[in-house]
């Protein structure tokens, strides 16, 4: 509620009190009228008793209507505005209470929210590590299977080079071998005639 609303209300608090004040106001009149009345009444000794009742019965009379007409309806209203005024005051209450709840949940529901975006942002970063995890391991696996690969290529070359070279190399043993055999069997005669048959067919 606002300072302006706030100044409204009292002064229509004040101006409902004027009438309730002015009332009371009357009645004490009232009640001093009557006592001057009796007071007038006490020091007289020539009136009867049954006028001194008979004025006790106008006078309470009087008062009675004086009271029923200037205490009533303001005492009504008086009561009326307090009581709509307390009614207001438990409506703007209640207003601002549900009002406080409302944002109290609102700030829960906020919270609630970011929680949640925090446990996504976490486990989505606990799936990419994972998944960049497995991708190195595939990564390492695939490089294990291409240097073996290699590995095996380069074994097998060698070995087919090696097997190459000893075979050469056992073809020249035996083949020097065979002419050392040749040459102990044959004759000088013989063996210059193979020379000159070897030759001819280089040449030719």
């Amino acid at each position: 509620m606002s300072n302006k609303e706030n100044q409204k209300s009292k002064i229509k608090n004040q101006k409902s009190v004027y009438p309730f004040v002015s009332s009371v106001i009357v009645f004490i009149l009232s009640l001093s009228y009557a006592a001057a009345v009796f007071a007038m009444e006490g020091e007289g000794s020539g009136g009867s008793d049954w006028q001194s009742w008979l004025w006790k019965i106008v006078n309470f009379a009087i008062l009675l209507f004086i009271l029923l007409k200037f205490l009533t309806k303001p005492m009504k209203d008086f009561f009326k505005q307090r009581t709509e005024l307390i009614e207001k005051s438990l409506s703007e209450a209640r207003e601002a209470k549900e009002l406080a709840q409302k944002a109290l949940k609102e700030v829960e529901e906020k919270l609630t929210l970011k929680d949640q975006e925090i446990e996504r942002i976490i486990e989505s970063a606990k799936q990419s590590g994972q998944a960049e995890h497995d991708s190195l391991i595939e990564q390492g696996k695939e490089m294990s299977e291409k240097i073996r690969a290699q590995a095996r290529t380069n074994i097998e070359m060698e070995l087919k080079n090696a097997k190459a070279s000893l075979r050469a190399e056992a073809s020249g043993l035996a083949l020097k071998l065979a002419e050392k055999r040749l040459r102990e069997k044959l004759t000088e005669e013989e063996q210059l005639r193979l020379l000159e048959e070897s030759i001819k067919r280089l040449e030719g």
